[in-house]
């Protein structure tokens, strides 16, 4: 059975063409939260697109999430990156290894995952973030996602929020000695995801109840919390990061799932999801986890990953254009004088050129741009 014919034009599925301004929105996008993250004292690196497959997987990249293929030189099996963050510990822990800690590093680029899901269907997307590696302690847990809103903020989206979790707490609990009942530690915690209170009371496993009920709005999340007989760490950390939120960003609104687990499946103490108006799901996710160094030892890290594509679909990132028809003959010395100040310029080949049909917003009469 023969294949059919490619459509001239048709692209795989979840793989799409950024068109004009969409593609310059992503550019500005990228620009602006690496420069707000960069002048947050972190150094940018660009790990390469493709790598060895068990590298990514060791960095953390679930296997069913890289697209492998074998490499014709090194007979290897290569990947290409579903997630930068793994690269970049990567990078911390072996090249720059020797520099002195807290090492602040962020990055951007595109990412590539072998299938999409119901909620966000593209395969491709754009990754952009920072990693702070050497601390994991409540200031540096602050520190970035401080940042991670900031970046966010000034690339100009609205309607912050924030939800906060404890993916390890609840094995750490059940190792402090909290009874699970006739369950397993793995039953507990789908039917804390599952917020199934009756399954949890049925099986002995009632101290893990209140748990469900402490999820919600910071303030009554924390004093619930504050009953239950937590890890005066764990809820530590949340009252700093609640305190250090309301003094950078008080309109930023924040909640409490002391629980919740998906997706923050290498996350040690802390993690930490974004949300924005106007945006379906996350726009960015982050925490605490540990990094492994090539003699074995573990090194503590905070970092966060913001999902430009959907800020984008958003409308963000859009800059008022100002593109100029340069006539035939215009004075080489008078193009690149508007170029300087910041004119995008269209160099007419011929008389007949329509500045309007050249999405030019301006035509140059006398030697001066004139609104069309």
């Amino acid at each position: 059975m023969s294949t059919p014919a490619i459509i001239p034009g048709l692209l795989p599925e979840g793989l799409r063409d950024r068109l004009p301004p969409d593609a310059t929105s992503l550019a500005n996008l990228v620009r602006t939260l690496i420069a707000t993250c960069m002048a947050h004292g972190h150094e940018r690196v660009q790990p390469p697109l493709l790598e060895y497959a068990e590298a990514l997987a060791a960095g953390g990249a679930a296997t069913r999430d890289l697209l492998r293929f074998t490499d014709p030189v090194s007979q290897h099996t290569l990947a290409i990156r579903s997630d930068m963050t793994g690269q970049v510990g990567r990078i911390a822990t072996t090249r720059l290894a020797a520099q002195a800690r807290p090492l602040r590093l962020c990055y951007a680029g595109p990412v590539l995952r072998v299938r999409g899901d119901q909620l966000s269907p593209e395969r491709e997307r754009t990754q952009a973030g920072a990693e702070l590696i050497g601390s994991d302690s409540p200031a540096a847990v602050a520190e970035m996602l401080v940042l991670a809103v900031t970046a966010l903020k000034a690339a100009g989206l609205d309607g912050l929020s924030v939800d906060l979790t404890l993916p390890a707490l609840v094995g750490a609990l059940a190792a402090a000695g909290w009874p699970l009942g006739d369950a397993s530690l793995g039953d507990v915690q789908a039917w804390l995801d599952g917020k199934d209170a009756g399954a949890l009371r049925q099986a002995g496993a009632t101290r893990f109840v209140p748990l469900i009920a402490a999820a919600g709005p910071a303030p009554a999340a924390l004093a619930a919390l504050a009953g239950l007989g937590l890890p005066a760490g764990r809820l530590g950390l949340l009252d700093t990061l609640v305190a250090a939120l309301a003094a950078a960003h008080p309109d930023v609104a924040v909640t409490i799932d002391p629980t919740e687990r998906h997706g923050f499946e290498y996350q040690t103490g802390i993690g930490f999801s974004l949300f924005g108006a106007g945006i379906a799901g996350e726009v960015g996710r982050g925490g605490s986890y540990a990094l492994s160094r090539a003699d074995g030892r573990s090194e503590p890290a905070v970092g966060f990953s913001l999902y430009v594509d959907g800020l984008v679909d958003a409308g963000l990132g859009r800059a008022p254009m100002r593109r100029v028809l340069l006539p035939v003959g215009t004075d080489p010395a008078l193009a690149a004088r508007l170029r300087a100040e910041g004119w995008h310029t269209v160099a007419a080949l011929s008389e007949d050129d329509d500045p309007r049909a050249l999405r030019c917003t301006h035509a140059l009469r006398g030697g001066v741009p004139e609104a069309l």
